[in-house]
């Protein structure tokens, strides 16, 4: 009897992308080409490689906030459509997140009602709703800012209040675009900590991007390495630390230094 296995949450097939030629110049050269790779669902996938490999591109195209000249994006056993513009769904109905390098927070609103506006959007807001945003915003060591606006935050409660405003309607897919490069190291670690700890709590699929190996290695289920342009997958690594994890002390760990020089070799 041939064992059963279960079909990837999110499937990447044959991505191609390049940009559109201005006039008299030549042809653009292919961003990305003949990509493809899995995610498993509550799969934690961080993406890294060199600068200018399209890693934002290909979070855009899968946000359906961008279009691809060929191939497909599976959802859930769905093919979605990547080549039409008409044809995109921003957010695929609030089903994937994206936290982007920007916190995007609206100057006008205070904490806790940054976090609860995609809710007051999609006309979701209610008691229970607005009691996961504030166990939410209490897992992050907000409790007490609420009522603070974003230029009376430091950078990382900003950080903090774009992740949980994400989280807050519960998409089963995150994208992350290097959200914690603009910070400094100590609270870099401090809002890695913080986002393993509420992945634990729902166990999110999330893709994440960084150019940061430690990072990648700290968070990651599994590693994708991408090559330069046209980018497509130059390695797959499933990370063989147990979780939970201490981002703090991952430098220690038995087999971290392995890990990290092979990937360090496949990106140069």
């Amino acid at each position: 009897m041939t064992e059963q296995t279960t079909p990837p949450f999110l499937e990447v097939r044959n991505l191609a992308k390049r940009f559109a030629t201005r006039q008299g110049r030549e042809p653009s050269p292919w961003v990305i080409r003949d990509l493809s790779f899995t995610v498993n669902e509550g799969e934690f996938l961080t993406l890294i490689g060199p600068s200018g490999s399209g890693k934002s591109t290909l979070l855009n195209m899968i946000a359906q906030v961008d279009v691809a000249n060929s191939g497909e994006i599976v959802f859930g056993g769905d093919v979605i459509g990547v080549s039409d513009s008409k044809s995109l769904r921003p957010g695929l109905d609030r089903r994937i997140g994206y936290v982007t390098q920007d916190d995007n927070l609206l100057p006008w609103r205070t904490t806790l009602d940054n976090v609860l506006f995609p809710l007051e959007v999609q006309g979701r807001l209610d008691e229970k709703s607005r009691a996961h945003a504030e166990t939410l915003i209490k897992a992050v060591g907000l409790s007490g800012y609420e009522k603070y606006y974003p230029h009376e935050l430091s950078g990382g409660m900003r950080k903090r209040t774009s992740l949980i405003r994400t989280l807050v309607y519960d998409p089963p897919v995150i994208l992350m675009d290097e959200p914690f490069a603009a910070v400094d190291a100590q609270t870099r670690i401090q809002l890695q900590e913080d986002l393993l700890r509420l992945w634990e709590m729902g166990r999110k699929t999330i893709i994440f991007v960084t150019h940061d190996i430690a990072e990648a290695i700290a968070l990651g289920d599994r590693t994708l390495v991408l090559t330069k342009q046209p980018t497509r997958i130059a390695s797959d690594h499933k990370i063989p630390f147990k979780r939970p994890r201490n981002v703090k002390d991952i430098f220690a760990l038995e087999g971290f230094a392995t890990v990290y020089e092979t990937i360090r070799k496949e990106i140069q």
